[in-house]
């Protein structure tokens, strides 16, 4: 019911994954009437490997998590969780706020034992292929022990997610050299050093998307505010594309001739095909859609999921922390 499409995006996504994954069951979670009005429409209305579980609120864009957390327990998204929670449901999927989903999600399914704090973690688009990045806002200030916790559940990931058992592990920093950055970055990266994980030293902003750094580990401050000035970067060049484009009929003539290039930058860079960020940490697969994103975007989330809970995420993260 999240997002700012919501049943526009979630339930046509959900009807498309079933056609290339038929073994799939899905619990659609919210208003029952408005889903099943929306699956009629889509003529799914009778397919068996869909289920519709009611719920009776749900958690707006802007509520603040604890409120959602204590005052809204038949929410769409506190009853996805249980559903994870009492063992019928595998992993949960949800375009809604961000803030409620991780507060309710750490509550009902705690944390792996062992993991002292739950973290964001998406895929980001590099040159030759793409980057994992944690925590992407989840934590204000990590400590460096926190800080390697995040490397091992982000590594364990990308096996699950690429099949890479040695994913290139770099802390996010202001430099490359040792001497750089903070007391707290600089012992971090001494346990990653020692650790098990194959750790490449420092890494900078740019190298997110122009280096061959597997994972980057940081901060949520720094995660959040390095995806968000991405995000706004790319917005900002497409829009100034589409305004030189229609300043002249000369500019609308050249757009037409570049327009096939274009086209293939803007399908390599589509922020819906990198679409769902992993709640790592918890005792459940949880996977948090962009709240923007289309039937496309969802759809590419729910493979996420799907991959996790296949792959037995959940297990190889707590197997990391005997």
């Amino acid at each position: 019911m999240g997002g700012d499409l919501g049943l526009e995006a979630t339930v046509p996504a959900s009807v498309n994954i079933l056609v290339s994954h038929p073994d799939t069951k899905l619990v659609l979670v919210g208003d029952e009437q408005q889903v099943h009005d929306k699956l009629r429409k889509l003529g799914a209305h009778n397919d068996g490997r869909i289920t519709v579980r009611h719920a009776s609120e749900v958690v707006s864009m802007e509520e603040a998590p604890q409120s959602a957390l204590r005052k809204k327990k038949d929410s769409s998204m506190r009853v996805a969780i249980d559903l994870i929670k009492d063992g019928r449901a595998d992993a949960c999927v949800s375009a809604g706020n961000t803030g409620a989903l991780m507060a309710i999600a750490r509550f009902v399914l705690r944390t792996i034992p062992g993991i002292d704090r739950p973290a964001i973690c998406s895929t980001l688009p590099r040159m030759d292929g793409c980057t994992h990045m944690l925590d992407l806002g989840a934590n204000v200030d990590s400590p460096p022990e926190i800080l390697l916790q995040f490397g091992i559940m982000g590594s364990q990931l990308i096996d699950c997610m690429v099949g890479n058992s040695r994913p290139s592990v770099g802390l996010l920093n202001i430099g490359v050299e040792e001497t750089k950055g903070s007391e707290i970055i600089k012992a971090a990266a001494e346990l990653f050093r020692q650790s098990d994980l194959n750790y490449t030293g420092f890494v900078e902003a740019d190298e997110i998307y122009l280096g061959d750094t597997d994972l980057v580990v940081c901060d949520g401050v720094l995660g959040n505010v390095a995806l968000k000035a991405s995000e706004g970067v790319a917005k900002m060049f497409m829009s100034v594309m589409r305004e030189e484009f229609h300043r002249s009929v000369l500019h609308r003539g050249s757009g037409l001739i570049a327009k096939p290039v274009l086209d293939v930058v803007k399908r390599r860079l589509d922020p819906r095909l990198y679409n769902g960020a992993s709640l790592l940490g918890l005792q459940g697969s949880v996977v948090k859609s962009h709240g923007g994103t289309d039937a496309v975007g969802f759809r590419n989330a729910i493979e996420v999921a799907l991959q996790e809970a296949r792959n037995e995420l959940v297990d190889k993260i707590t197997q990391s922390f005997p």
